[in-house]
């Protein structure tokens, strides 16, 4: 049996980044959700995994560029699961053990140094932790979570693979 092309594949993770980041930004401006920091970085994150499939894609390349191709989004996406996982965490700790509010990521970005920036977003606010939509009963970090996990299992198989 024939493997898909790792062309193809990487397209087609590029393609399901595009769904995603489309579905939050639906939430966002129609619903009327508001991403928290650790929501942005999430779709940095997306962002940045759908840009190295799509570079790849349109590439094509062979054995070794492919395996740093892969190294690349797994980079991405181990840092998403990362964020994803911390709020996932953070929505199972009682609201009035979080700090009440944050700094916007804007201030954040042009009052203060980035390991200030990394440990106050990390940190997370009961903003962070507030469930305001399910699906099938899985908050929208838990369905990112799931979303980095299948990224990271698509750039380990394109690490990976042998043809």
């Amino acid at each position: 049996m024939a493997l898909a092309a790792p062309r193809r594949l990487f397209l087609l993770a590029f393609a399901g980044c595009l769904g995603m980041l489309g579905g939050a930004l639906y939430l966002e401006h129609v619903v009327g959700l508001e991403p928290c920091p650790m929501c942005i970085v999430q779709r940095i994150c997306v962002v940045l995994f759908a840009l190295v499939c799509l570079i790849a894609a349109l590439h094509g390349p062979v054995r070794l560029g492919r395996a740093l191709y892969g190294v690349l989004a797994l980079l991405f996406a181990a840092l998403g699961a990362l964020t994803a996982g911390r709020q996932v965490w953070l929505q199972s700790v009682p609201p009035e053990q979080l700090s009440a509010c944050m700094p916007s990521l804007e201030f954040m970005l042009d009052a203060l140094p980035l390991q200030d920036i990394v440990r106050l977003i990390f940190h997370g606010t009961a903003a962070c932790a507030e469930v305001n939509w399910t699906l099938f009963g899985m908050s929208l970090p838990e369905w990112s979570l799931l979303a980095f996990v299948g990224m990271i299992l698509l750039s380990l198989f394109q690490i990976l693979r042998r043809s």
